[in-house]
């Protein structure tokens, strides 16, 4: 397609558009109507006139996820991979699915679901680690009309209950444990500590380690015992467009997470052409997403849109830095990987190993994508150059686990490609940024970035029994007419977009507004510097003050501490201005994450302000958060 037919077609009629992405997809009955929303009366307080959106896509139209993924493969592609499995250590074998057998075990565990009493529409939890089993688990439930919730298995048992509470699941799936940085982690324990004044009466367990495990007579069932009785073949059940697919809380915000609700039949066209367009996948592909599959990176590109496709998804249960730095280079190597898709974080983490790729060729990898949070430039330039050798496009995606898949992202041989911004809208997307009057911002000024009707297919339609909260946290603001993202951004000259971090990560100094990505990118520019974080602390005088937190490169350790702390006001100076001076600087070893790359910005907050820093197990590495406080409370300024 040229320019024009993809951009120029799709924003004059994006309905129009997302019809015709939608009959790649395999329709038990094709849809009446495209698209409606029809809001309807929200109840607040006495003479509030207040609406909901109530969006459906695809209407009428009837299909099956769990079909589309595996049946519609078997003619051309039963016997090629659809899964290949990379355990953690090395002496393991890799575990390769292909298709057809794919197609086999879902089948068979979507009948032991069956006679485990599942139904349509009943919640069936899923606490696994990266093994094949979750993918298997989720397609089973999708086949039979089931709701798949999958919680992140480095979750607490304090995390996982308050979700299994939510949303009022019978049965959940896990295993005996799984290997993480060549420790054994303890999951069935973390399971059975949860599942305690919860309504799950089922737990099937999946053997991973084989090692002993409590199990109590009547719950509990060894998965391998439950699907060796049953047969290969299940009826994919007709569900309607607008049936709910999944349920997926957000997480590291403050508060009780919010389960998003996403439905079959928009998600999947969003999710399948997203993939194919931005990936540029092709026949043979294999694609690598190092999100795990409890969170929605996991979710629609590692497991869906590849399947909707054909292609091959590579799933790794460890973490790609062990047991040797380079364990991600020889993962690419070793599989053939032709397109590589991870996030900012890990990529700064590779940079700050200061390997020598030169005897790496990556021969087969053809694209570099980057998710989860804005990209510096720094980050970008060395991905690009190191691992694409300056040849693989780079795609920035933007998008959230409200939004199913990416929404803002420059395409494969259409460009352009600039580093640190995420591109354009995806066709067929209407994105603008907004100030707080609902004006549109001229190019370079910073607003709230919002998505405009008709919005996207795969949008999530509420927050699971809680319409209240889905009205206040993306409608409200705007009454109805945008859905606000909550992150910052800012137009260039070409329209290309550049996210700078969340709304509530904008700082006010003295009155004046300052987003702490903007601070971010400008230190992440120091070559001394690989990775940084800047949070607010409030201030009597000018109400609030930015203070970093900054790693430094290794080999670059043996400059002062405080020759680092004036290269690093001077930059900001430079970049930014006298007003966004660093009260604080902190040079510490690492930065708190979430599993997926996510820097716990609101941890770094709470070690100022005193609050209890909660529940820090969902963290990468939570041990650096006492260290942190260490460093900050003997710190002398």
């Amino acid at each position: 397609m040229a320019v024009e037919e993809i951009y120029g077609k799709a924003g004059k009629d994006p309905l129009k558009f997302w019809g015709s992405l939608a009959e790649g997809i395999y329709w038990r009955k094709k849809w009446q109507k495209i698209f409606e929303n029809q809001p309807q009366p929200l109840r607040g307080e006495k003479g509030k006139n207040e609406f909901l959106p109530k969006i459906k896509w695809f209407v009428g139209g009837r299909l099956n996820l769990s079909e589309n993924c595996l049946d519609r493969n078997l003619a051309e592609r039963g016997g090629r991979p659809a899964v290949i499995w990379e355990a953690e250590p090395l002496d393991e074998k890799p575990r390769i699915l292909t298709y057809k057998e794919l197609f086999e075990e879902t089948n068979k565990l979507a009948n032991a679901f069956k006679k485990l009493g599942v139904k349509k529409g009943d919640r069936v939890a899923i606490y696994l680690p990266m093994i094949p089993e979750i993918i298997i688990s989720m397609l089973a439930a999708a086949r039979i009309g089931a709701v798949h919730s999958v919680v992140f298995s480095a979750f607490s048992p304090a995390a996982l209950k308050t979700r299994l509470q939510d949303t009022g699941a019978k049965i959940l799936i896990t295993a005996d444990g799984y290997w993480r940085r060549g420790r054994s982690v303890r999951l069935k324990e973390a399971a059975d500590e949860a599942i305690k004044g919860t309504k799950i009466n089922k737990v099937i367990v999946v053997k991973r380690m084989g090692r002993r495990v409590k199990m109590e007579k009547g719950r509990d069932f060894w998965y391998e015992d439950l699907v060796k009785k049953e047969e290969p073949s299940c009826p994919a059940r007709s569900l309607s467009s607008e049936d709910l697919l999944f349920i997926l809380y957000t997480s590291g915000s403050t508060g009780k997470p919010k389960g998003c609700c996403h439905t079959c039949g928009g998600y999947a066209v969003q999710a399948k052409w997203t993939g194919k367009w931005i990936f540029d996948w092709r026949e043979g592909d294999v694609f690598w997403c190092t999100a795990d599959i409890g969170w929605v990176t996991g979710h629609t590109y590692a497991v869906y849109s590849p399947l909707l496709n054909g292609i091959t998804t590579l799933l790794f249960e460890g973490v790609p830095d062990f047991p040797t730095p380079d364990r991600w280079a020889k993962i690419i190597e070793k599989h053939k990987v032709t397109s590589f898709y991870t996030a900012p974080t890990v990529i700064r983490v590779f940079e700050r190993y200061g390997l020598d790729l030169s005897h790496y060729k990556f021969k087969n990898l053809r694209l570099l994508g980057s998710v989860g949070e804005p990209m510096d430039e720094g980050a970008w330039q060395w991905y690009f150059k190191k691992v694409g050798r300056g040849k693989c496009p780079l795609v920035d995606t933007w998008w959230q686990t409200e939004t199913g898949g990416i929404l803002i992202s420059s395409l494969p041989g259409i460009g352009p490609f600039k580093p640190a911004f995420a591109g354009k809208p995806f066709p067929g997307v209407k994105m603008d940024v907004w100030d707080e009057k609902g004006k549109s911002c001229p190019e370079g000024k910073e607003g709230n970035l919002v998505l405009l009707p008709p919005f996207v297919p795969a949008i999530l339609r509420g927050i699971y029994r809680r319409p209240k909260k889905y009205f206040e946290t993306y409608w409200e603001l705007y009454k109805g007419k945008a859905y606000l993202t909550a992150d910052a951004a800012y137009r260039d000259k070409d329209g290309l977009i550049r996210v700078v971090g969340r709304v509530d990560d904008v700082i006010k100094v003295a009155g004046h507004r300052l987003t702490t990505g903007e601070m971010e990118n400008s230190l992440a520019a120091l070559p001394e510097i690989t990775e940084c974080a800047v949070v607010g602390k409030k201030d009597e005088i000018k109400g609030e003050v930015p203070v970093a937190f900054v790693v430094v490169k290794k080999g670059k350790k043996t400059i002062l501490a405080e020759e680092i702390r004036k290269k690093v006001e001077a930059q900001i100076k430079k970049t930014i201005g006298p007003i966004a001076l660093l009260k604080e600087i902190y040079l510490v070893p690492d930065l708190p994450k979430t599993r997926s790359g996510k820097i716990m910005r609101r941890v770094l907050k709470k070690i100022f302000s005193g609050e209890p820093l909660g529940d820090l197990s969902t963290l990468a590495n939570p041990d650096i958060v006492p260290e942190i406080k260490r460093i900050v409370e003997s710190a002398h300024f």
